[in-house]
């Protein structure tokens, strides 16, 4: 799913989000509306991953949407 198709749903899919990962809080899916940079920057935050590894789990659930 490409990142278009992910904005243009992104109220549909905050729910999984939420799901994959639960730390995040509703203000920060409510700014990222969509951009996949700023909500790898907050699964890195939240989770103490480092970038590679955050932007590696948001590609895979992407793949699976």
């Amino acid at each position: 799913m490409n990142s278009d198709i992910i904005q243009g749903k992104w109220k549909q899919i905050t729910g999984r989000i939420k799901q994959q990962w639960g730390d995040l809080t509703d203000n920060d899916l409510t700014v990222a509306e969509g951009s996949r940079d700023y909500l790898a920057g907050k699964i890195q935050e939240r989770y103490g991953c480092n970038r590679d590894e955050a932007q590696r789990q948001v590609r895979e659930f992407e793949s699976r949407l």
